[in-house]
């Protein structure tokens, strides 16, 4: 089954955004020069303190080998560490950029949150963000950034993620939904995946769901969902799932296993 998009929802950072970089500037529309922190920013540094940073990111994942960094072929972790290291002149050990979850390849994202940590402030981070983007590829986006508490963590500090699958239910697939819905030639009824998908919601042991993983942390298989929407509209099937966390491929496998009834 194919996924279409993925929304990761974290609790807003309480510290401020900070407020003027400087040393940016475009040549025949690439980013040439970068940003380097002030002589305040320098104190910090000398003085080992950490700053934490939060951003939201959107991407198309048509093209990625999803979030988890691997330099080839390459991955969205990938292309943001390769930008951050430009701007900070800082190694990704140094950045520690983490996000609020893994996504597979093909899938793509409205709002997933990420961190990462530099030993220096930066007085503003509007030149920042058009930094960052001007060094992205184009289907990769960072819609937010804003400067974080120290405790607050893309991961562990999430609420809820949400999950979107799209099918497009008609005899031919229409070619503008290709990258973006599963084809099932074969009419669904909504109505019976709704009452099929209702089953998911509460706090359940899906280790049935899970696919097995090599080298991944060890994760518990009770896991919460809140809700499992299935949704018509016009030929396209929408079925959106929010919950506390999920296992490898378990929401693929559910929405599988909702589209066969």
């Amino acid at each position: 089954m194919l996924g279409s998009a993925v929304l990761r929802l974290a609790t807003p950072p309480r510290a401020a955004a900070s407020a003027a970089a400087k040393n940016i500037s475009l040549v025949d529309g690439s980013l040439r020069a970068v940003l380097h922190p002030g002589a305040d920013d320098a104190d910090s540094a000398a003085a080992g303190c950490s700053h934490k940073w939060r951003m939201v990111i959107a991407y198309d994942g048509t093209k990625f080998k999803g979030w988890q960094y691997q330099p080839s072929p390459p991955t969205i972790q990938c292309f943001l560490e390769k930008a951050l290291i430009r701007i900070t002149k800082l190694d990704r050990k140094e950045l520690c950029l983490v996000g609020a979850g893994r996504t597979d390849t093909g899938v793509h994202a409205r709002g997933q949150v990420a961190h990462f940590t530099t030993s220096f402030a930066y007085h503003c981070l509007d030149s920042f963000h058009s930094a960052i983007n001007g060094l992205l590829p184009p289907d990769i986006r960072v819609r937010e950034i804003s400067a974080a508490c120290p405790e607050f963590h893309a991961r562990t500090s999430t609420k809820s993620k949400i999950y979107h699958y799209k099918i497009y239910n008609e005899a031919v697939m229409d070619p503008f939904h290709t990258n973006y819905a599963y084809h099932s030639a074969h009419k669904l009824n909504p109505h019976a995946m709704q009452e099929a998908a209702n089953h998911f919601v509460g706090v359940h042991d899906f280790t049935s769901f899970a696919n097995a993983v090599h080298n991944d942390r060890v994760r518990s298989p009770i896991k919460k969902i809140s809700r499992f929407d299935v949704t018509k509209m016009d030929a396209i099937i929408q079925l959106e799932v929010e919950g506390t966390g999920f296992l490898y491929r378990q929401v693929r496998n559910m929405v599988q296993h909702g589209g066969r009834s």
